[in-house]
């Protein structure tokens, strides 16, 4: 699996990373959202650059003008409900993309913190020889993303599976780098420390889904 960690260097996104952090600034839902879409426009920038293009002729008012477009198919795929501004960032980039959505979430059977992935919910296009973009803001376990990508099935295989998410933990890596075929990358805005007894990440900023879209029952 390719990795591309996109703060490393300091630019706007780092910023914004801070901002949806910040326990002031995050308890405005509809700010918080705007800055996951914010994110979510620059790693669609940043993982533009890893596409296929193809050389074309454009006719302006004064002559021709020969450039480059996106060559590959792209399908945006993200994970409910918590995926969705992150998904919107990507889809301001990428606007002729099919787009995909698949629910997962953590089921605490025991009501303890012992916890089963439950996908059951997917509407989403081919992926055959196109670039799956799969988005999802926190990679915790790793165990969504993996269970979410069984659940497609994946029989008409992409030509290149990209996941992108805005704060990942180490174990969440080291769980795809087991789990996930070698044509992954994975896009990470912000890696954190750790996870903490609950799998949550540490340091983190919390629920992304709930500080979205508020608590859920």
């Amino acid at each position: 699996m390719h990795i591309h960690y996109i703060s490393e260097e300091n630019s706007i996104l780092n910023h914004f990373l801070a901002q949806i952090r910040d326990v002031n600034i995050q308890k405005d839902s509809m700010r918080f959202r705007k800055n996951i879409e914010r994110i979510g426009e620059i790693m669609a920038y940043e993982l533009s650059k890893t596409l296929s293009y193809k050389d074309i002729e454009v006719q302006t008012p004064l002559g021709i003008k020969k450039t480059t477009t996106i060559a590959d198919n792209v399908v945006l795929c993200s994970i409910l409900r918590a995926g969705l501004a992150l998904h919107t960032g990507f889809m301001n980039f990428f606007d002729s993309a099919e787009n995909g959505f698949v629910s997962a979430y953590r089921h605490h059977y025991n009501n303890d913190d012992a916890f089963e992935i439950l996908v059951e919910y997917q509407a989403a296009p081919s992926f055959g020889g196109k670039n799956l973009i799969l988005i999802d803001p926190m990679l915790a376990t790793g165990q969504s993303l993996v269970a979410v990508l069984n659940k497609l099935h994946l029989e008409q295989k992409p030509k290149e599976i990209h996941i992108a998410v805005v704060i990942a933990a180490p174990e969440g890596i080291k769980f795809l780098e087991e789990n996930l075929p070698e044509n992954c990358h994975l896009w990470v805005a912000a890696l954190d420390e750790k996870l903490n007894e609950k799998n949550y990440i540490i340091p983190g900023l919390g629920d992304a889904g709930d500080l979205a879209y508020g608590d859920k029952l």
